[in-house]
């Protein structure tokens, strides 16, 4: 039993890794800089300690077996833990964490996120930083398992979390659009209300929440109505300029293109979609590293939140 645990090393996890995602023995090999024997011996001493096979060897393609997919599956938050370990240990040494994970919602404003990165980054320290993107549910679960130190753009209503603080950045309100030559714009404009009966006879574009336990619920569409997901707000987007699908859009994205007429907006009685947002991080300001604390700072500013959320 001691000698299998023994085997269960980082590198060892690591190196499954790289096989799972490269899907070769030689260019796992290339990518962990080994000669190919030298992977091939470390893993079949694995193999031959945990008494399994993990990976299937053919001459096109090697694969995890089973027991492989397992044991990564399952070491894969060991990796994690232990890489937030160090992370720790490195900013309680020098007040600076050696990178900082800011993962921010489809509906915060990029121009004005960068420009606070860019502002950041200016500051020449220590900390790495890392920007992702997240959708809906996805935004906060990134936070709540630790890939994450700060979120943008959360849910004010699915905050609630132990050990997780919040501060509103603001409201975001949503308009339903489609392209000018949409069927739904040209009942509209001969001065037709449109109802849900009306909507429900054409295709809505959704944007794919980004949480591994991802939702079937699908919000401001109609029952019945045919659904097509796409992976994010830019290809939602895309899709209603080009008059193929119908829905709502955050109205700082929509703008321009309202402004431009290469949207319409569509009222609609009783369908009023706000999405009240909120910025949250795991650990108090106090306890934070120098960089979490820096950007906790410039939350302070009403004026950025407002910038964020489109509220220049």
């Amino acid at each position: 039993m001691q000698k299998q645990a023994h085997l269960l090393t980082p590198e060892n996890l690591s190196m499954l890794s790289v096989i799972d995602r490269t899907g070769s023995l030689a260019a796992a090999a290339r990518a962990l800089n080994l000669v190919p024997s030298a992977l091939t011996y470390r893993l079949r001493q694995l193999e031959d300690g945990l008494d399994a096979l993990l990976v299937q060897r053919s001459s096109k393609r090697s694969a995890l077996t089973p027991a492989g997919l397992e044991l990564l599956r399952t070491g894969e938050p060991v990796l994690e833990e232990l890489d937030a370990i160090a992370r720790r240990v490195k900013r309680i040494a020098t007040g600076w964490e050696p990178e900082l994970v800011i993962i921010a919602d489809a509906l915060i404003d990029q121009r004005v996120l960068l420009e606070l990165c860019q502002t950041f980054l200016a500051l020449q320290s220590p900390t790495q930083l890392r920007l992702e993107k997240g959708t809906m549910n996805g935004t906060l679960e990134s936070l709540v398992t630790g890939r994450a130190d700060l979120a943008l753009g959360v849910s004010s209503d699915n905050a609630q979390f132990a050990g997780i603080q919040t501060t509103p950045l603001g409201q975001v309100p949503f308009v339903f659009a489609v392209a000018p030559f949409h069927p739904l714009a040209v009942q509209a404009a001969s001065g037709r209300v449109i109802t849900d009966g009306d909507r429900a006879h054409h295709l809505a574009v959704a944007a794919a929440d980004s949480s591994a336990r991802r939702s079937s619920n699908v919000l401001g569409v109609v029952a019945g109505q045919p659904v097509f997901t796409v992976p994010d707000m830019q290809s939602k987007l895309e899709m209603q300029l080009a008059g193929v699908a119908c829905g709502f859009l955050p109205l700082p994205i929509a703008r321009d293109h309202l402004l431009h007429g290469r949207l319409v907006e569509i009222p609609l009685r009783q369908h009023q979609r706000n999405a009240k947002l909120s910025a949250a991080w795991r650990e108090g300001a106090a306890t934070a590293g120098q960089a979490l604390k820096w950007w906790l700072k410039q939350l302070q500013s009403t004026k950025t939140r407002r910038a964020l959320v489109g509220h220049e």
